[in-house]
């Protein structure tokens, strides 16, 4: 009978036995250390905890805390992160084993470990949520690429040199000190005008490096990302410094980060994702700008990059840096509170380096008396833009909108125009467009207003494209640039031009703008949001921060009312005073960061539930629930969503967290209950 010959059938009445299974493999344990405590890839709340596996003996060696496992979970192979071995365990039942070691680099630092457990206890979330924000995903090739770990770097035994930039600020030379040191100074730096702060940050992280230790700097976005990289070109070698940025691709990032990890350069530039990276040795954390929304994270549990440097730095008991030009209100607690000390420049310096500044309707303004005083470009606008493209320079015009006309409104009743189909907002894209939604583009030719019936449509604001079409025609014969949306542009020639830019993308003049011309100022600060006048009084003080000085005849005019406190303090160049007022005022309403909250969003019987389920500590309000209003297109399902807000003081913080984790831990493990959304310290509560 050969191979290929079907087996015969058994004769009637025997039973073919079948052929005996192979026996299965006996696995044995790890002489040494034979537990591994997993934090397992799992997201559920009720189950955010590490878990005890076997390790075979053949990984007893690979299986060291921080590298990536494979395990068995719920009868699924399940990613994890290996965070101590162990003797004994105090688990009852039988415990599996380790089926994988995914890659034999410790990716996952012990530090981080501590404060991915410490964020997500903060957060109000799981630790496998934010291991996903601290360690990026494996790329194989990378590890095989990645640089190898050097020795020590050589440790100088001179005195770091303090360079004139940092002269200028009185306590400047005493935190580079601490720098060097690696004492726990904790500064809160406010920049002077005319600063170039990259190269500030780049002598103090050269610091922390000349001592033989390292140091993290985080920005907001890719543009000063990439100032702050060239300004460390200057102070250190290539090798000793690298940049981690979204942009630069999973499998770079994780070459970069194995690189970090490894100590092969312990120097980093930084975006919000970042603020995870496994500096050896930290002496220096800072981060540039705090209050910009960028250091939001959107993904659960929406830890803010502020807040993770803060915790970092308490830990490591290394130096923290929060720079910036404007002063956030988290900021000023800490100086308050004593937690930090402030670095300024005495007055004097400020007002040789800071332009004039001016408000429309200013009594000594240009045209102060004339009927045109309060328009869009009043007289005091054109005669400064007139003057610096008289003298060859720039001239800067800030728009808080790009587009053509973003916004619209009935003209019978002033409500905005919405769209029929998904209510957004109408707006025109471009000089002779209909207009079109701005949420779902379809376009809306004929308009009738939902509350008056109405049929015509107004403007309520102008973008940065119609803006740069009216001086335009204002300057016939000078060049027009526009810096907004996808057409970004990085720096400008020293000539006179008209140079039209939003908030954030604004070029870099050589020598700096003759003049600035800050549009709009009303709408920035009539924005439904706590924070819309710090943020507009950021927005302005980065734009004058590009003029040139009052003696080099440097001149910005803010096109708002000059006895508003945010153009008093735009003005004076002090937001120092205007964070002391805000605080001051957030302190009167029992707002943050004067108070802690908690928001629950959801369905309204899943919040409603929620509240109720919650055991809430003394002193804590429940505020709401009301329904939810978005400012954009709102996700899938989240029409009918509503909020609660629990509220309680700052010393209240850690119970009323724990209380919210002990419910969403609770609703989790029920299959007939849902939780609810949980952020703590919402960015947007009005």
């Amino acid at each position: 009978m050969t191979s290929a010959e079907p087996v015969p059938p058994a004769p009637r009445g025997q039973v073919r036995h079948p052929r005996p299974k192979p026996a299965p493999i006996v696995r044995r344990a790890a002489d040494s250390l034979p537990i591994a405590r997993i934090a397992v890839d799992i997201s559920l709340t009720h189950l955010d905890r590490p878990f005890d596996y076997l390790v075979p003996e053949q990984l007893a060696e690979a299986a060291e805390p921080g590298v990536r496992v494979k395990v068995r979970f719920a009868g699924k192979l399940t990613d994890g992160f290996v965070l101590d071995r162990l003797a004994v365990t105090d688990h009852d039942g039988k415990l599996g084993f380790l089926e994988k070691v995914v890659s034999a680099d410790p990716v996952l630092a012990p530090e981080i470990a501590v404060l991915a457990r410490t964020v997500a206890d903060r957060y109000v979330g799981s630790l496998a949520d934010v291991l996903r924000l601290a360690v990026p995903p494996r790329h194989a090739r990378a590890e095989a690429s990645a640089r190898p770990t050097p020795g020590a770097p050589p440790t100088s035994e001179l005195p770091a040199p303090v360079t004139p930039g940092w002269l200028q600020y009185p306590q400047g030379a005493a935190f580079l000190s601490a720098v060097a040191k690696g004492a726990a100074a904790r500064a809160v730096w406010q920049q002077a005008p005319g600063e170039r702060w990259p190269q500030r940050l780049a002598e103090a992280a050269s610091v922390a490096h000349r001592a033989g230790r390292g140091a993290l700097v985080l920005v907001p976005d890719a543009r000063d990302l990439l100032r702050l990289e060239a300004a460390f070109a200057e102070v250190l070698a290539p090798e000793e410094f690298t940049v981690l940025s979204a942009d630069l691709g999973p499998a770079e990032r994780y070459r970069r980060f194995l690189a970090v990890r490894r100590g092969a350069v312990r120097v980093v530039a930084g975006t919000r994702g970042a603020a995870f990276a496994p500096v050896v040795d930290p002496a220096l954390f800072a981060i540039v700008d705090d209050g910009d929304d960028l250091f939001a994270e959107p993904r659960a549990p929406y830890p803010h990059a502020r807040e993770v440097l803060m915790l970092r730095s308490v830990a490591a008991g290394c130096a923290l840096l929060l720079a910036g030009v404007s002063r956030t209100a988290e900021a000023q607690l800490l100086v308050e509170s004593g937690w930090a000390q402030e670095i300024v420049a005495d007055r004097a310096t400020v007002r040789t380096r800071a332009p004039r500044i001016e408000a429309q309707g200013d009594t000594y303004a240009v045209g102060a008396s004339s009927a045109a005083a309060g328009a869009r470009l009043s007289p005091a606008a054109f005669a400064a833009a007139r003057e610096a493209v008289a003298a060859g320079t720039p001239v800067l015009v800030q728009v808080p909108r790009s587009g053509y006309l973003p916004s619209l409104t009935c003209t019978e009743c002033r409500r905005p125009a919405r769209c029929r189909r998904c209510h957004g907002p109408l707006g025109i894209i471009a000089g002779h467009r209909i207009p079109a939604c701005r949420w779902c583009g379809v376009p809306e030719a004929h308009f009738i207003c939902g509350a008056c019936g109405g049929h015509e449509l107004r403007a309520s604001g102008q973008g940065a494209r119609r803006t740069a079409e009216e001086l335009g025609r204002a300057f016939p014969n000078v060049p027009l640039i526009t810096s907004a949306g996808d057409t970004i542009r990085e720096t400008v020639p020293a000539a006179a031009a008209i140079v039209v830019a939003t908030p954030g993308a604004e070029p870099i003049a050589d020598g700096g703008y003759g003049a600035a011309l800050l549009l709009d100022g009303g709408l920035m600060l009539s924005r439904p949001d706590l924070r819309a006048a710090e943020q507009a009084l950021a927005r302005w003080l980065t734009a004058t921060m590009l003029v040139r000085s009052a003696a080099a005849g440097g001149r910005v005019v803010l096109g708002i009312d000059g006895s508003i406190a945010a153009a008093q303090a735009l003005i004076r160049w002090d937001p120092v005073r205007h964070a002391e007022v805000e605080l001051a005022g957030r302190r009167e309403l029992g707002f943050p960061p004067i108070t802690a909250m908690i928001s629950l969003t959801g369905s309204e019987q899943t919040v409603t539930a929620a509240v109720e389920e919650v055991q809430l500590p003394p002193r804590t309000e429940v505020l709401g629930p009301v329904p939810v209003e978005y400012t954009g297109p709102a996700r899938p399902g989240a029409e009918d969503e509503v909020r609660a807000l629990l509220r309680t003081s700052q010393s209240g913080r850690k119970a009323l967290a724990a209380a919210v984790r002990v419910m969403t831990a609770a609703r989790s493990a029920r299959k007939d209950a849902t939780p609810p959304r949980v952020q703590v310290d919402p960015s947007a509560i009005l």
